[in-house]
């Protein structure tokens, strides 16, 4: 918590730290949300029967797909940003162009 507050104060203008605090929470938001659906996800696909510890099959399963999920993730995350600054430069955050709306 100190970290939000240290980044709040060292901005001189408010409403900047304000949207940087936001920026750092949405983001703590979706990794954390990245990691549940990567869990939900490889678990329910390489650990059919759950037992009292994983096969060398389960974990060379969950480390692949937990390493394909990242590495898409990742590459949606580069090309959503890509357009984003994309569209701020062409007319502002609210423009619809570079988005295919």
């Amino acid at each position: 918590m100190d970290s939000l507050n240290d980044s709040v104060g060292a901005s001189s203008d408010p409403k900047t730290a304000i949207v940087r605090q936001i920026q750092q929470e949405a983001a703590i938001n979706n990794a954390r949300q990245l990691i549940d659906k990567m869990n939900n996800h490889c678990f329910q696909k390489c650990v059919p029967t759950p037992g009292s510890s994983l096969s060398r099959k389960e974990e060379a399963c969950l480390t692949q797909c937990m390493e394909k999920y990242m590495a898409t993730w990742n590459t949606v995350s580069r090309q959503y940003i890509a357009r984003i600054q994309k569209s701020s430069n062409m007319g502002g955050v609210g423009s619809d162009e570079g988005f295919g709306i």
